[in-house]
């Protein structure tokens, strides 16, 4: 074949993507805010929506170490706080390095 050459091989490395939890209600638009953020940063996450699971809320809370808003969001179990915590680390530039992005 004219022109035809082997591929050649090309060294990939798999990164981990870190685990996201955000605790939500419907109707929150901080919450919105937050998780058009973390799909921007392509970003997968679990939602856990406190209007479905309300008794989850105190779970919630205990893991937030006390707060009581939403959203809360846990990256790998490590408590970030809410949307404006969240904000604040991507324009700090240290949002995608805690996400594994």
């Amino acid at each position: 074949m004219i022109g035809w050459r082997p591929r050649e091989a090309v060294a990939t490395e798999r990164v981990e993507m870190a685990r996201v939890e955000i605790y939500t209600t419907p109707l929150c638009p901080y919450c919105w805010r937050a998780k058009s953020l973390l799909k921007a940063k392509g970003a997968t996450f679990v939602e856990i929506d406190l209007w479905q699971y309300p008794e989850r809320r105190a779970e919630m809370i205990e893991r937030a170490g006390g707060r009581t808003t939403v959203p809360q969001i846990f990256v790998d179990g490590r408590a970030l706080g809410g949307s404006d915590d969240l904000d604040a680390l991507d324009r700090r530039g240290e949002l995608e390095a805690l996400l594994g992005a």
